[in-house]
């Protein structure tokens, strides 16, 4: 799909004059992805439009932890999380799950209807969780709210998609509710629909935009501890921390079996990590010289623009950081209960952008040795030509502009940070 033409958002920029509001959405359980894409996408918004404001609904705990530019705000609704067998429950409060989503969409209703935004940007579940965004849908879709639904490159393994959209029946919430999907990605590394039984009329609705690329600010750079000293060091995160002990277990056990291993390395645990993990973790570093470990930062950007290589999970944000600041990146992506990253991964080594590391078998310590001693002298991902990988952020303002009837002004003034 091209960038062009106009929607019918634009009730807000005419009549009574009123600055545009968009209103995303974010389920937000468990681990930081949702709500570091949302933060940004809603930062590149207010940075291209002096005049709009966005507001977003989260479940995440920890949002309240990050910084927020002027004109963007959030509001937190009750958390849940996920367990092992899939089932979700309350994430603080003593009740049922029924009783908690009801809360929320509750919360969720009314705060759209009182914003009343131009448009809602719904991020990855078409109906919310366990469908909790149905009643707000419908009254959006009254009011004339364009909607849209963002998707990130990779969802997961099609035959598990089937599977689970046509459980939640999303594919006839988008027939009815939505006017756009953004896949925020390349269709040469993934078609996240791919598989799914869509109308071609709902499959005219995607625009693939290329990653969000990602900014650091340079003050936050030079008041970090870590970073303070000359020698170069390799960034090891494990993302939110809640499901990437085994990766910090096998960098460890590589430093604990070769103590000749050229680089240091700067851990970040993650602040959903176990604290009995996080307690041992950082107990193993301490007896280490080449290694040392925080449990989070919010400021990640900032870390990675100073190191030398990075060794993660593979999710979507630390992808898009990778790439935007050309690192140099060993992956060892999970698998399990999604192969979101393996999928990201694996098309990503091909491509030349990273290499990765299979995580399934013994995770032998001189394997990892191997990897980290080589990983500084491996190719960075500009040395592969991918044309429009980062243009995520510009074309999702093109569409935004688009969507509220708005063209660029040159004046604005595009500051970065």
């Amino acid at each position: 799909m091209t960038v062009g033409g106009e929607s019918k958002g634009d009730r807000g920029m005419s009549g009574d004059h009123r600055p545009p509001r968009v209103l995303v959405y974010s389920h937000d359980s468990f681990g930081l992805g949702h709500l570091r894409r949302c933060r940004a996408i809603a930062h590149a918004m207010c940075e291209d439009n002096e005049e709009l404001s966005v507001l977003i609904l989260s479940g995440s705990p920890i949002i309240g932890s990050f910084d927020f530019r002027s004109r963007v705000d959030f509001v937190r609704v009750p958390g849940v999380i996920k367990l092992r067998n899939g089932e979700y429950t309350s994430l603080t409060l003593p009740m049922a799950i029924e009783d908690a989503i009801e809360m929320r969409a509750s919360i969720i209703r009314h705060t759209a209807e009182v914003f009343d935004p131009d448009i809602m940007l719904v991020d990855k579940e078409p109906s919310g969780l366990r469908g909790e965004l149905s009643e707000t849908l419908e009254v959006m879709k009254q009011r004339g709210t364009h909607i849209v639904l963002g998707l990130r490159d990779v969802l997961d393994d099609p035959l598990q998609l089937r599977a689970e959209w046509k459980r939640k029946n999303a594919a006839a919430a988008l027939e009815e509710y939505y006017h756009e999907i953004w896949v925020y990605g390349l269709p040469q590394i993934c078609e996240p629909l791919d598989g799914i039984e869509l109308a071609a009329s709902t499959r005219r609705k995607t625009t693939y935009t290329g990653y969000l690329q990602r900014f650091a600010d340079t003050q936050t750079v030079s008041e970090l501890p870590f970073i303070k000293r000359d020698d170069p060091f390799i960034l090891v995160t494990p993302g939110g921390g809640g499901d990437g002990e085994e990766l910090v277990d096998w960098v460890l056990r590589a430093y604990e079996s070769d103590s000749s291993l050229p680089h240091r390395s700067v851990i970040v645990l993650g602040p959903f990590m176990q604290s009995d993990r996080r307690a041992e973790f950082i107990a193993r570093t301490d007896k280490l010289s080449k290694v040392e470990a925080i449990t989070f930062d919010a400021h990640m950007e900032s870390l990675m623009v100073k190191a030398i290589a990075v060794v993660a999970m593979g999710g979507y944000n630390t992808f898009c950081e990778i790439l935007s600041f050309d690192k140099r990146a060993l992956i060892v992506p999970r698998t399990e209960p999604r192969r979101e990253q393996l999928i990201r991964a694996s098309r990503a080594a091909e491509l030349g952008l990273l290499t990765m590391l299979r995580g399934d078998d013994d995770r032998k310590a001189d394997v990892m040795a191997t990897a980290l001693r080589h990983l500084p002298q491996q190719d960075p991902p500009s040395r592969s030509v991918v044309p429009g990988l980062m243009a995520g952020l510009e074309n999702v303002n093109i569409l935004t502009r688009r969507a509220l009837g708005l063209k660029k002004r040159p004046s604005l003034a595009r500051k970065r940070a």
